[in-house]
């Protein structure tokens, strides 16, 4: 029968075996898997790709990696195959103690989405542990008046194994006053007890030697022995009685050492001191022994140890009285340990998302985790929150786990990281909590544009400036980082599409400073405007746009030019004043001309030298030209005044002009005919000219004639053409420009306005009249005749009579000049 029974428990283990690589899916998120224990370090398990359904490869792109409870990794996942490996050598006792089925739990998290999958390994039991007795060489003291049945508890053997490989049966050597009766815990292993069989008689053998085998029923079974030592004592007629056999009691797992737990009776009805009685925790297991025990003379049982509810919630305590005689009795005690809520929710963070787009939508997964209470009768539900209002929820998903997924839109500009409090909080009595801080980065997306410090920007530069000067600088900024917050700066033409502004003006693209490429010419251009924009460096790039007008400034660099009188290099012009001007004549004006603008051309006229200063005036404003008193008789005929025109420029730069008049009793030819002193004293003295003649005739009477008749008919040429060309040169040079323009209240005039100068016999000044070109013409009046004419007329001509006197050669002109 024994034989069978032991084929039986070897064809259990072989079909436990069988069963040790099976993989099952419990649902649709929970795979299992089943491994024996002592499996070598890189035995293979399963196929995680294959089981989840995923192509070779996809384990390793999306980072696939295990995430075990208590941070302890006992298996490894090649992501390339998507095998699931032992990674060290599995020790079921170690792992999961006398628990049974012993189950490790994992996740596998993928990312790139993220994604979580449960999974679980069943660890099975091999017979790799032998049963062990803690004493192997115990003591009994027997009385030889022991009734025959009477029962002697031995101590349990210990076997780390479950199931089939942990302990199973006991086995006694072969005696004739013992035999072994085989007995179960409540709450723990079996233990034998010796039953007495035949009257024990200390004078035939005063000690009995007994060997009790431990065996399992694993295959090949492993046993364990210990050698008991039977002393027969003389008569002890009673034995100590345990007032009740068996005591309960229940003790709070947060109790401190020295806590009372029980106390316990025995009496015995001896005298003397077999009614002595001492109490011992005999034959128990090592953790009661480490956890319990007992004053010897009160029987009070207290705590040793701390106790863990969620470790051992039951303890069965033997308890052993001995009388002075040596006979002993036995009681037990069940010590109930009750939970109480000390250990707060566990937090297990599985993976986050960092650093998180700012431009993830809503419900976008940013961590994996569950929560874990040990307490699990006491703690009630547990809730998961956050500490703060944060722009995150949390999800379950199923069972303990949870999931982090944003709850609105991020903005990075506002927030670049968060740093989540994780709660878990039990119900309690009393309510415990714990945190987890996840720190979540937000990463920058190219979501704002550059932006100008202003709309529109105004620089200034002067003219003649340096080509390649700096001018100004415009700046934009970007909330964004790094290449999305790189701006570029570049030119753009105004609206007009105007291209020629590109030749006056650059930019440094990367700090936006702007530089003239030429020297401005403000008499060119006084202003002009572009368009600067500012690129961002994103992906897809952003940009905004500023105006930027450039105005010249202007520098004093141009002289004053005169428009009248004409300096053209020829003979400088002669203005005609008559002797009997009065004190404030208008003489003439200067009319000059400045390139500059504003002050740089405004102009001033002023008399800088002249033949009689106290003679004549210059307005300062306008640059005319007046007497300052009567003329007199002893006035030169020719008065030489050169005025100096400057403009208000710093420096102020100037220009001179010589003006000739002459002081004439009429505005009568001979006056015309004079133009310089020095011309006139170029001409040839008669006397000197007979002198060379006479000479001549007496050397060379031949030549004489000859040169008498060449000289004679030049001298006649000469006295012809001196005649008009007085009359000639007054109509060209002294003539007013067709080119004088419009004064603008500084000296200057832009409009062309051609005048004629008219004055009338017998008045005391002379004035300008703008009125109409006039080309003057002196015609000489009938010796009987005058001529009439109003101020603003045209002066009438005697074409016949001018026509005759000039055919007929006469030198005077008519003294009543109009």
């Amino acid at each position: 029968m024994a034989g069978a029974r032991r084929k039986s428990l070897q064809s259990r283990q072989v079909g436990s075996l069988l069963i040790f690589l099976c993989v099952s899916v419990g649902g649709a998120t929970t795979i299992r898997y089943s491994v024996a224990e002592e499996m070598e370090s890189g035995s293979f398990v399963a196929n995680v790709a294959k089981d989840l359904g995923l192509e070779v490869g996809k384990l390793a792109a999306r980072g696939a990696r295990l995430v075990s409870e208590g941070n302890k990794t006992h298996f490894r996942l090649h992501r390339k195959t998507g095998d699931l490996f032992v990674k060290k050598k599995l020790d079921r006792e170690s792992l999961c103690g006398k628990a049974d089925p012993c189950v490790l739990h994992f996740e596998i998290i993928l990312v790139e989405p993220l994604q979580s999958f449960r999974a679980e390994v069943r660890v099975f039991d091999i017979n790799d542990n032998a049963p062990v007795f803690l004493n192997k060489e115990p003591l009994l003291k027997i009385p030889e008046s022991t009734p025959l049945g009477s029962r002697f508890p031995l101590q349990s053997a210990q076997d780390l194994d479950v199931g089939l490989n942990g302990l199973q049966n006991y086995t006694l050597s072969a005696n004739g006053y013992f035999h072994l009766h085989t007995r179960f815990h409540s709450h723990g292993p079996k233990y034998a007890e010796l039953v007495l069989n035949k009257p024990l008689d200390r004078e035939e053998q005063p000690e009995v030697n007994l060997t009790v085998t431990a065996m399992d029923g694993g295959s090949p079974p492993k046993s364990g022995t210990a050698h008991i030592r039977v002393v027969v004592l003389d008569v002890n007629d009673h034995v100590p009685q345990f007032l009740r056999p068996v005591y309960r009691a229940q003790v709070s797992e947060n109790s401190p050492n020295g806590s009372l737990v029980a106390t316990v009776t025995a009496m015995d009805l001896d005298e003397g001191t077999n009614k002595a009685i001492t109490y011992s925790l005999a034959q128990n297991p090592e953790a009661i022994l480490k956890t319990f025990q007992i004053d010897s003379q009160t029987g009070e049982v207290r705590l040793k140890g701390p106790l863990d509810f969620e470790d051992i919630e039951t303890y069965d305590i033997d308890i052993q009285a001995t009388d002075g005689g040596g006979l002993s009795a036995h009681s037990k005690v069940l010590v109930e340990v009750v939970d109480v809520n000390d250990n707060p929710p566990e937090v297990m963070i599985s993976s986050v998302s960092s650093p998180l787009p700012e431009d993830s939508p809503p419900q976008t997964v940013v961590a994996l985790f569950t929560i874990r209470d040990r307490d699990i009768r006491m703690g009630g539900k547990v809730t998961c929150f956050l500490r703060e209002d944060l722009p995150f929820v949390i999800k379950p998903t199923f069972g303990s786990s949870y999931s982090l997924v944003t709850d609105r839109s991020l903005d990075r500009e506002e927030v670049s990281g968060y740093n989540i409090t994780l709660v878990a909080m039990d119900t309690g009595p009393p309510s415990l909590s714990a945190e987890t801080m996840i720190e979540v980065l937000i990463s920058d997306v190219n979501d704002n544009p550059p932006i100008f410090q202003e709309d529109s920007y105004i620089l200034t530069v002067r003219e003649n400036n340096s080509p390649a000067v700096f001018i100004g600088q415009v700046h934009a900024e970007d909330l964004d980082l790094g290449e999305n917050a790189q701006i570029t700066y570049s030119l753009l033409p105004p609206k007009n599409g105007d291209l020629s502004v590109f030749a006056y003006i650059s930019i440094n693209s990367d700090n936006g400073k702007l530089y003239a490429l030429r020297t401005m010419d403000y008499e060119a251009i006084q202003d002009f405007q572009f368009v600067v924009k500012a690129t961002d460096g994103g992906f897809l790039s952003l940009n905004r746009q500023a105006t930027v007008r450039v105005v010249v400034l202007d520098d004093n660099d141009n002289r004053p030019m005169i428009l009248y009188p004409l300096q053209n290099g020829t003979l400088p012009c002669n203005d005609l004043v008559p002797r009997s001007a009065e004190a404030g004549y208008l003489v003439t004006k200067v009319v000059a001309v400045d390139g500059d603008s504003g002050q740089n051309s405004w102009l001033s006229y002023h008399l800088l030298k002249a033949t009689d200063l106290g003679l004549f005036s210059v307005q300062r404003q306008n640059g005319e030209i007046r007497t300052l008193r009567q003329i007199s008789e002893r006035d030169p005929m020719m008065q030489k005044l050169i005025i100096l025109v400057q403009d208000h420029g710093q420096p102020a730069l100037s220009t001179t002009v010589s003006l000739n008049i002459l002081l004439v009793d009429g505005f009568s030819e001979p006056y015309l005919q004079f133009q310089d002193p020095t011309k006139h004293s170029r001409k040839v003295n008669p006397s000197t000219k007979y002198l060379v003649i006479s000479l001549a005739i007496l050397s060379f009477l031949f030549l004489l004639s000859v040169t008498v008749i060449f000289i004679i008919h030049v001298y006649q040429k000469i006295k012809y053409k001196e005649k008009f060309t007085i009359q000639e040169h007054f109509y060209d040079d002294c003539n007013f420009s067709n080119n004088l323009v419009q004064g603008q209240g500084n000296g200057s005039l832009f409009q062309p306005c051609p005048y004629e100068k008219c004055s009338a016999t017998g008045t005391g000044n002379s004035e300008f009249c703008f009125l109409k070109r006039f080309m003057p013409n002196f015609p000489f009046p009938h010796a009987t005749g005058e001529i009439k004419m109003e101020a603003g007329s045209s002066l009438p001509l005697n074409s016949e009579r001018n026509k005759s006197q000039r055919s007929e050669g006469h030198d005077q002109v008519s003294d009543d000049y109009m």
